[in-house]
């Protein structure tokens, strides 16, 4: 045996063997009579339609209903979903994934190999208007990128089923971080028969079938969605809690009011203006976590004058970062001046020069840089500053524009919308700039670094610069391929500033003590079946 196909057997073996996703009770741990979880749920999703839901919110609730081929744990390691184990070829682009038998969707219906050659075209399929259908084509499985283009058929894509319980993916090169890709909503499983007869209202309670823990009882828009254990899941004798209930509140401080009433166990998120005093009054209940994402305010670059780098780096100097962080967020951010954080697995992004300047010589750079482009106190930039409604988004909104106006001159119209039309008016560049925040779909640099290409379905700036869409293309079959991320953070931030990076992620919830099994990671895949309730 060859040392790659040997590798390869010592891969399936190892996880083949892995954990699965389950409720861990400790010996000694009370369970309490009722196992009912509330969870805060942050804005109400557009859709729980695995190929076209798109933001945390909606990620979230996806996760309970579907499984994909692998999960993440705690660690944000891969553990098996309904692939018991794969195996690859000798270059590293045919995947073949073994499907457990036992796996069924919550008519009782057998989840197979069929199932997934169904999502992953579907999400390629032009008609299916996927969000992230760029997400099949990152991984280069074969023909995606042609499909998404509308040059090649959908039933092109280069997924099979060999028989009911065995997937083949092959892909145009290999990718080292595909299998990790595998968690992602995109790529978990739809019931072809359930699309075929109901359309898009197949997500409806009354109409949709699931295969994860959890199957959807109820869903009354802005007010509460109702999920219960799937009696079919394959691992159900692992669960524990019986009822999860996700509550749309994109209020902080609300969310806080409901947390102290009793009425909420797990939130989405806190307010930061709360955050100190929490610390100090229910320490064991505040729950910090490093996260694999980044918030900053985006450029339209396709309209004037913020398709000119003087402009977009001048906005970017003036924003005083250890400002935002400490006294605006003040819950563990840590600033940034590359787009990819620093909680990413192999990768440590270099220190950008402007990194490195005071911020009294960044905002010498910004006053001169904006002078040079035509602004001054006589013609001032004025423009609107978009934020999805929320509370934290606006606090940093505000001193974000204080600092332009008082480095720089700049006026600023804050703008805020719900998210759903928030989405629609950055998809279709209806902005100057915009809050925005990224968070990993996989631990990797590329999943940051691949929004900012060309060709990205998120890439609502329009951002595009041929050397750096070159590096991330290069970059995806290179063993190492951090010298190719450190040279594309030096074009987009550097040299470019497509974006303005302000924060690093943390992820701040409120967990009641007596909610065990949480597990947060830098990716925030957290599932409600890992849970259970501690008498009290």
């Amino acid at each position: 045996m060859n040392k790659t196909l040997l590798a390869t057997a010592l891969i399936t073996a190892s996880l083949g063997a892995m954990q699965v996703q389950a409720a861990d009770v400790p010996a000694g741990v009370k369970l309490a009579d009722k196992q009912e979880l509330v969870r805060g749920g942050g804005a109400e999703p557009a859709t729980l339609d695995p190929q076209k839901v798109e933001g945390t919110p909606g990620s979230h609730r996806t996760r309970e209903l579907f499984e994909g081929l692998y999960n993440l744990n705690g660690n944000g390691d891969l553990i098996p979903g309904v692939a018991e184990s794969y195996t690859v070829n000798a270059d590293n682009t045919v995947y073949t994934f073994k499907l457990r038998n036992n796996a069924k969707w919550s008519n009782g219906d057998p989840v197979t190999a069929h199932d997934f050659v169904y999502s992953f075209t579907r999400a390629v399929d032009p008609a299916t208007a996927s969000p992230y259908a760029w997400f099949i084509e990152i991984p280069s499985i074969v023909n995606a990128s042609s499909i998404i283009a509308g040059k090649t058929a959908p039933s092109e894509l280069g997924v099979k089923a060999l028989d009911d319980y065995t997937f083949e993916v092959t892909l145009e090169r290999p990718v080292p971080y595909f299998v990790k890709m595998t968690a992602h909503q995109t790529m978990f499983p739809a019931p072809k028969k359930v699309i075929e007869k109901f359309g898009s209202d197949w997500i409806k309670p009354d109409n949709i079938v699931s295969n994860g823990a959890y199957k959807m009882d109820e869903w009354v828009v802005n007010e509460k969605m109702v999920f219960s254990r799937n009696d079919h899941y394959w691992n159900n004798d692992k669960t524990v809690i019986d009822k999860v209930t996700f509550l749309p509140i994109e209020s902080p401080t609300v969310e806080l009011t409901r947390f102290q009433a009793g009425e909420m166990d797990v939130s989405y998120e806190l307010p930061n203006d709360h955050f100190k005093q929490l610390k100090r009054d229910i320490p064991d209940e505040v729950i910090i976590t490093p996260q694999l994402g980044t918030y900053y305010y985006q450029f339209n670059t396709t309209k004037a004058p913020y398709d000119d780098p003087r402009v977009r780096k001048a906005l970017s100097y003036a924003i005083d970062r250890d400002i935002i962080t400490k006294f605006v967020t003040g819950t563990g951010e840590l600033p940034a001046y590359t787009f990819t954080p620093e909680v990413v697995n192999g990768f440590d992004p270099a220190t950008p020069e402007f990194a490195t300047w005071t911020q009294k010589e960044r905002n010498e750079k910004a006053r001169a840089l904006l002078e040079d482009a035509g602004f001054t106190k006589d013609s001032p930039l004025e423009f609107n500053l978009l934020y999805n409604t929320n509370e934290n988004h606006k606090k940093i909104a505000i001193a974000v524009a204080s600092m332009w106006k008082k480095t720089l001159g700049v006026k600023v119209t804050l703008e805020n919308q719900e998210w759903k039309t928030y989405l629609e008016t950055k998809k279709a560049q209806n902005f100057d700039v915009a809050r925005a925040g990224w968070i990993g779909d996989y631990n990797e640099a590329s999943t940051m670094l691949d929004l900012l290409t060309s060709t990205h379905g998120n890439n609502d700036g329009k951002y595009s610069n041929t050397e750096y869409d070159k590096l991330l293309s290069e970059a995806k079959t290179m063993q190492n391929p951090s010298v190719n991320y450190n040279k594309a953070e030096e074009i987009a931030i550097n040299q470019d500033m497509a974006v303005a990076p302000i924060y690093q992620y943390t992820i701040k919830r409120l967990v009641k003590s007596y909610v065990g099994g949480y597990q947060p990671n830098p990716e925030d895949s957290i599932y409600t079946r890992d849970m259970y309730i501690i008498a009290h």
